[in-house]
């Protein structure tokens, strides 16, 4: 029951940091739309049946009872039909689908707004309203990560001990406790305690653990002269490292064979582990942790039909979640939940977690809603951006305005992109309900 509350608590903020860049998405679309005149009646954050309401000027802001998405409604978002109106009701259901789409275009037009319809605007003025959002979203997600990189620091190792081994177990043992006849960690030997700062080894100044761990790997069964700082006081030790079994390493990090196996080597070994700090990063480190973020999110979407097959085979099968796959609303809110609920962890890594999740998330609605398919962003700017070549070439070859570019017509691809998602969306949420991704 102890555990209960902070997992409320942690899916609560990740349910108000969504429904909050959501809202600030939809104000980056709210903004230039009203900047440059089109005529915005609805603002609405969430979707489904309307909580509460108010209308300002011309325009209806509100707050909705599902908080997974939102919406600002522009009048005039496609042109009219070229020639003669056809009759939906005398076509199949694709070209009624793409009438519908016209007509409300239409009917939201009032009487003497005729040049405040969205698809009258230049191209650069509708790509700027568009990715707007977006963009919204990157900002966020950048402000988010300098809180966390500049403010609460990233975890580092120390050259503190954080722990002691009691004895040397190989790398790759499956056994993590110590039984009898095991050999003595050579660190336990040595009267090394958590919570002592290395000062040097072998007369080198350690200023890394890194530098420490290279040291002990490369001296098996040889005395090396240990100074460590304990609460204030050096004192000196004699640590001999055991030729162990070990994860080969290279600039700290573990070295993998062709099939992704680790690698193993003999090296020296003592049996002392790294606590960890956060120290504050740069203003410089942000745009690229950003950068990798971007390019992460894009590598999943770019693989998003094989990344569903492996979920689909973790729900309904014997396999694991891969950690680094997609995820629903749903999987997030219970990561954020497990994070607040850890009691081993301080206050300030919770906080600093359910902030990076709040980025991740905004980093991937900035992704997300690039991709170049109605009804999303990224598809109006195609839109758009097609317009302007159309018109350019024909400029170039003397011919006449070829007019908008009818976005109706593609009703069709955008019902049969909602129905993909939607589907995705249902299977990911079953995915985290019966086979969690296992962070902890």
């Amino acid at each position: 029951m102890d555990s209960v509350l902070p997992f409320i608590i942690g899916v609560v903020v990740i349910v108000i940091g969504l429904a909050l860049s959501i809202g600030l998405h939809e104000i980056g679309h709210l903004v230039p739309a009203k900047l440059f005149g089109v005529k915005v009646t609805q603002y609405m954050i969430g979707f489904g049946p309307t909580l509460w309401s108010r209308r300002k000027g011309e325009t209806e802001y509100g707050v909705k009872a599902i908080p997974l998405g939102g919406y600002i409604s522009m009048i005039g978002m496609f042109p009219p039909a070229k020639g003669e109106r056809v009759r939906s009701d005398s076509t199949g259901f694709f070209q009624g689908l793409v009438q519908d789409a016209r007509d409300s275009s239409t009917e939201s037009i009032t009487p003497g707004d005729e040049h405040r319809a969205f698809y009258r605007l230049p191209v650069w003025k509708r790509i700027i309203i568009m990715i707007g959002g977006p963009l919204m979203n990157l900002v966020l997600a950048v402000a988010l990560l300098g809180v966390l990189f500049v403010g609460f620091g990233v975890p580092q190792s120390s050259t503190t001990v954080g722990s002691v081994n009691e004895c040397v177990l190989p790398a790759t043992s499956e056994r993590q406790v110590c039984a009898p006849g095991d050999p003595a960690a050579p660190g336990a030997e040595a009267g090394v305690r958590p919570g002592d700062r290395i000062v040097s080894i072998d007369g080198v100044a350690i200023e890394s653990w890194q530098q420490s761990t290279e040291i002990i790997r490369a001296h098996p069964n040889e005395e090396l002269a240990m100074v460590v700082d304990r609460d204030g006081a050096e004192i000196a030790l004699t640590i001999t490292p055991a030729l162990s079994e070990r994860y080969a390493l290279e600039n700290g990090e573990a070295v993998t064979d062709a099939s992704g196996e680790p690698l193993t080597v003999e090296a020296g070994f003592v049996g002392i582990a790294a606590a960890t700090e956060r120290v504050a990063q740069p203003v410089t480190a942000v745009f690229p942790a950003v950068g990798e973020n971007v390019a992460a999110v894009a590598g999943i979407i770019l693989n998003l039909p094989q990344r569903m097959v492996d979920v689909a085979n973790a729900a309904f099968g014997p396999g694991e979640r891969d950690p680094n796959g997609p995820i629903s609303v749903v999987g997030v809110g219970r990561v954020a939940g497990e994070i607040a609920a850890i009691d081993e962890i301080p206050v300030i890594d919770k906080a600093a977690g359910l902030i990076g999740i709040l980025a991740s998330l905004n980093i991937a609605l900035f992704v997300f809603n690039l991709i170049p398919l109605l009804p999303l962003d990224g598809g109006h700017i195609a839109g758009a951006l097609w317009e302007a070549i159309r018109r350019g070439f024909a400029r170039l070859a003397r011919r006449p305005d070829p007019g908008p570019v009818d976005l109706a017509k593609l009703m069709p691809l955008t019902l049969a992109v909602v129905v993909v998602l939607g589907g995705m969306s249902l299977l990911l949420i079953y995915a985290d309900i019966v086979k969690p991704i296992a962070l902890f």
